[in-house]
Formats: C-alpha cells, sequence, structure tokens
C-alpha cells in the first residue's frame, strides 16, 4: 500500500508541478566506516589508546590483531569485508615502537605516522567528560592550509575522524571537541570537552559562558610517509626531518660509549702521570743503610 501511496503522491506533485529535490539534487549520504585493528605485540598502553579511539569513534569496526607485518595489503581486503572505506592501523614494532597507518581502502591515499607522548584516559584522570557514542567538532590548525601534504592529511583525518550523522551507535548530542595542531612539524591530538563556566569564573567581559576542558587522550604524530596507494605505492611526501627510533636508540648507545671511553682515558692518564711522579730509591734510606 506504502508504494501505491508513494506513486499516487508523485504523479499527484508531478500535475501540480512539484519537483521532489532528490530529482534535481541527489541527497549526499555519508557512509564512512572506519576498520580499526593492530598488530601481533602490542603493549598494554598502545592498547588502551586503541580502546579510547574507538570509543571515541563510534562509526568503527574492530578486527582481530594483524599476524603479518609485512604482508599490508591483507587489511584492504579486510575492510571489504567489513564494508569499510577508511583504516586505523596499529603497527608496533620490538614491543615499544608504534606506527599508526591511516588509510582510504582500497584505492589510497595512506600516511604513515610515529606515535609518541602517549596518555590514555585512565592515565590522565582529568575533569572532563562527554557523552559515549556523541558526535564531535573537528578543529584543524591553520597551518593545514599552508602545504599540499598537510592539505592531505586535513582531509584524511575529517573523513576518518569525522562521525557521519547515519551511524547507527552514536548518540544526537555534540558535547567534545578534538583539536589536530602542528607544532614542530607533528601533528598534537588533543580531546576537549565543551561545557558551561561556572558562575563564579565569569566576567562581566565574557562574550559566551562556553569552556573546554581536556578529557583525553593526547598523544603526537610524526609524519614519515605519505602513499599515493593504500598501505604502499608511490611516495607522495617524505619527512626529511624524522629520524627513525633504532637510530636515535643507537645515538645514546654511542654517545654512552663515548663517555666511557673518556673515563677509561682519563683514568689511564692518570695511571701514568702518578707513575711518572714516583721518586727513584734513595741509597742513604734507612732500609738500605741499616738492611
Amino acid at each position: 500500500m506504502s508504494t501505491v501511496f508513494k506513486a499516487q503522491k508523485s504523479k499527484q506533485d508531478k500535475a501540480k508541478g512539484v519537483v521532489a529535490a532528490t530529482e534535481d539534487k541527489p541527497v549526499f549520504r555519508n557512509k564512512q566506516r572506519v576498520l580499526l585493528l593492530s598488530s601481533r605485540g602490542i603493549t598494554f598502553r598502545h592498547r588502551h589508546l586503541l580502546t579510547d579511539l574507538g570509543d571515541l569513534l563510534p562509526h568503527t569496526k574492530k578486527d582481530a590483531k594483524l599476524d603479518s607485518k609485512s604482508k599490508l595489503h591483507i587489511i584492504n581486503e579486510l575492510a571489504e569485508l567489513n564494508n569499510c572505506n577508511n583504516c586505523i592501523f596499529f603497527e608496533v614494532r620490538k614491543r615499544q615502537d608504534l606506527y599508526m597507518w591511516l588509510a582510504k581502502t582500497p584505492n589510497g591515499p595512506s600516511v604513515k605516522f610515529h606515535i609518541q607522548n602517549i596518555h590514555t584516559m585512565e592515565e590522565l584522570k582529568m575533569t572532563g567528560n562527554c557523552l559515549k557514542g556523541s558526535r564531535h567538532i573537528l578543529s584543524f590548525d591553520k597551518n593545514f592550509e599552508s602545504t599540499p601534504h598537510w592539505l592531505l592529511m586535513k582531509e584524511l583525518f575529517t573523513q576518518i575522524f569525522g562521525i557521519p550523522k547515519t551511524a547507527r551507535r552514536i548518540k544526537p548530542f555534540v558535547d567534545h571537541v578534538i583539536s589536530f595542531s602542528i607544532v614542530d612539524n607533528r601533528i598534537w591530538f588533543r580531546n576537549y570537552q565543551i561545557t558551561e563556566k561556572p558562575l563564579e569564573h565569569r566576567s562581566a567581559t565574557d562574550t559566551t559562558d562556553l569552556t573546554l576542558v581536556e578529557i583525553g587522550p593526547r598523544f603526537v604524530m610524526n609524519p614519515i610517509r605519505v602513499f599515493d596507494g593504500s598501505f604502499g605505492g608511490q611516495t607522495a611526501f617524505e619527512n626529511p626531518e624524522f629520524v627513525s627510533p633504532n637510530v636515535a636508540r643507537s645515538n645514546i648507545k654511542n654517545a654512552k660509549v663515548d663517555r666511557y671511553k673518556s673515563r677509561m682515558d682519563a683514568i689511564a692518564k692518570k695511571d701514568e702521570k702518578l707513575k711518572e711522579a714516583e721518586m727513584p730509591e734513595d741509597p742513604l734510606a734507612e732500609t738500605n743503610v741499616f738492611a
């Protein structure tokens, strides 16, 4: 009956000259879905960060840990099986270095970040709070408009971290802000609650009664490379200032080795100096005369 009613109504609208909006302009539906998974060897702090991101993004789908670290193209097939067109992948190296992949599956582009200064929600214990599953506002630094690779990352963040209105698990509220800021060629991730100022903290010159209180998590993303494909392909951008954690640890060890060598050299010089300062044995000493 509903089909017959719609058909009759469309005929009446056409007769009256009323044209439906769908015929002129098709309705855009934001169908962004994000696959969230990690590799083997993930630590507890990385796992807690992955859980926090899953709580912030209700349009994500979690998958089991990926066994392979070399064949990342398998993630494109996993995303297709889960009906997802975006992916957040946590790649852990040596159980201490965390790399995050953000990719548009299956055609790309994709960006690889090195994650530093990780602080999860449970660790921070901030006073801010928000409704689980609520939507958020994305705030970007003006430096994202400076170069093409920052513009590409901004668009990627918008499509992955932006929650569609039609997501099933969302709540119809906007009560927090996710901020992306560029400092020292790194992207700083922060999450704030939108709340009202207490009456005792308001002044007569305030134009608004709203304020931001940090919730968490917080971390820093150091971009490594931008690929034109999903988890591979030609390099569109490479960060010349990036230093691998292995190289940084090697430099620290070499500095310790240099300090040890300089200390041993100083001890050897001291021993030589003491030997040179020794006086020759006196033939008229008491031990020689009265021996």
